[in-house]
């Protein structure tokens, strides 16, 4: 089983990059959640050849995935992922404030339409479920990053979107 490391530096020249995901902010400070198959996830995908950074994968995925435009993306961090086999790779976590919620659409890479929900901060961990510490220390970064960056009113209501 994969172990998971949460390192809030920038990411090392020589560790690949797999995932660039967002923790996505609305107004109300609730949380943008996908929801796939019942589950409950963050939104992001792989740097393709063409993105220019860490930013542009993030735009564009919440666009491909949920019709959503993003606007104050920080860089939060890395999962050091140490796979059983000794690989080892980084999976970016950056924050984004909501800038634009469009039409439900499906996503243009699988034809799949996902849920949107926005979690409370305070039920976001339970939502993603993460088994290890290093996932729900991601969580608690990003809501006090968020706090400091946005000065969000936070609401306790949920709801789709």
């Amino acid at each position: 089983m994969a172990k998971y490391s949460w390192i809030k530096e920038g990411v090392p020249q020589n560790l690949i990059i797999k995932q660039v995901y967002g923790i996505a902010f609305s107004n109300e400070g609730n949380i943008l959640l996908r929801v796939e198959d019942n589950k409950y996830k963050l939104t992001g995908g792989k740097p393709e050849n063409y993105d220019k950074d860490f930013e542009e994968t993030l735009k564009r995925e919440y666009i491909e995935e949920l019709n959503i435009e993003l606007e104050g993306i920080y860089y939060l961090g890395y999962l050091l992922v140490e796979e059983d086999n000794n690989e080892k790779y980084a999976q970016v976590r950056m924050i984004a404030k909501i800038k634009n919620i469009g039409e439900n659409k499906p996503d243009i890479d699988n034809g799949k339409t996902y849920k949107r929900f926005m979690a409370n901060i305070k039920n976001v961990k339970n939502y993603l479920n993460y088994p290890d510490l290093a996932g729900n220390q991601l969580i608690d970064d990003a809501i006090n990053m968020a706090k400091e960056k946005y000065k969000l009113n936070f609401n306790e209501e949920e709801y789709f979107v």
